[in-house]
């Protein structure tokens, strides 16, 4: 085996390995993802990676959770320099970022959005939270942008505030899911004036305590995710076509939670409402055929080469 066969072979287990954090821990999302053309689902499922490992610095934290974070940190903007990583995750996301020409502010914004929350412990209102979201969810959506491609004629900055929305909304259908879970780490994301406006304290939410002032604070802010759908909605026509299954489906399985939010009666406090897995697969199978005839619309869309066009 030469040397450049070798390094192709770390990063296809690089990649590989990337697939297997997606599947743990994002099921729906990687369950999306599989819409998706093969030539793109590796770098989607990186870039998932990346984040998680990022977040579990700070979720899941061991004695220098901060000196942590900033040697991973440090290591992967070196990295993005030279082109190469020994670091499976790492490697992956510096291909990915290589190889779609991602603008590397993006991570930069998301690595410092992920070092606030060792120090932050809440917003005063909701847009001091959706500058956080800047960093931990909009470039999410930047970044995965120009792996989905873009529509014939339609340019990336088009498509762009579309993607910030999307990836605001699924942050904050995170937020609402994982309430409980969260103040258990010391961090609320829930707005403080729109807490108070409620009546709703920290102490109520960390002795989980759930009542109807809690209540009516879910409610509205279940409202304001949903018109954060709203805005990423029509940027769903404006991706290339056999990509636009893959967000359908994330957005009806994220858009899933919030409805079983709902139906829990906003009880989040002590449980983590999800999409029961029939439901997933509902979802998937009604998306399939669909993706699968988008992507033979593309190719037959295709002009032939030459070689092809003699035979």
């Amino acid at each position: 085996m030469t040397a450049g066969d070798d390094r192709q072979a770390q990063l296809a287990a690089a990649y590989r390995h990337c697939a297997a954090i997606a599947a743990e821990h994002g099921k729906s999302y990687h369950l999306a993802t599989r819409l998706l053309t093969p030539d793109r689902r590796p770098a989607v499922h990186a870039l998932y990676a990346a984040a998680r490992v990022a977040d579990d610095f700070v979720d899941h934290p061991d004695a220098d959770p901060a000196g942590d974070l900033a040697d991973w940190s440090r290591s992967l903007l070196a990295e993005l320099e030279t082109g190469w990583s020994e670091d499976p995750v790492r490697l992956a996301l510096v291909h990915t970022y290589r190889r779609y020409d991602i603008p590397l502010e993006h991570l930069v914004d998301f690595l410092a959005a992920m070092t606030s929350d060792l120090t932050i412990a809440g917003y005063p209102t909701m847009d001091d939270l959706d500058r956080y979201m800047w960093g931990s969810a909009s470039v999410i959506g930047l970044q995965v942008l120009p792996v989905l491609g873009t529509a014939p004629g339609v340019a990336r900055e088009e498509a762009a505030p579309h993607a910030i929305a999307l990836g605001e909304a699924f942050q904050l259908t995170n937020f609402l899911r994982d309430v409980g879970e969260d103040v258990d780490r010391g961090r609320v994301y829930l707005p403080a004036d729109l807490m108070a406006a409620h009546g709703v304290t920290r102490e109520q939410l960390a002795e989980k305590r759930f009542d109807d002032r809690f209540r009516q604070l879910m409610r509205e802010m279940v409202a304001i995710v949903r018109r954060r759908y709203d805005d990423a909605a029509p940027g769903t026509p404006l991706l290339a076509p056999e990509s636009r299954d893959c967000v359908r489906a994330a957005t009806d399985l994220y858009g899933g939670i919030l409805t079983e939010i709902e139906r829990a009666d906003y009880r989040v406090l002590d449980r983590r409402v999800s999409v029961s897995k029939p439901r997933r697969l509902a979802v998937f199978a009604r998306r399939l055929t669909a993706a699968q005839l988008a992507r033979v619309r593309v190719t037959m869309a295709k002009p032939k080469s030459r070689s092809s066009a003699g035979a």
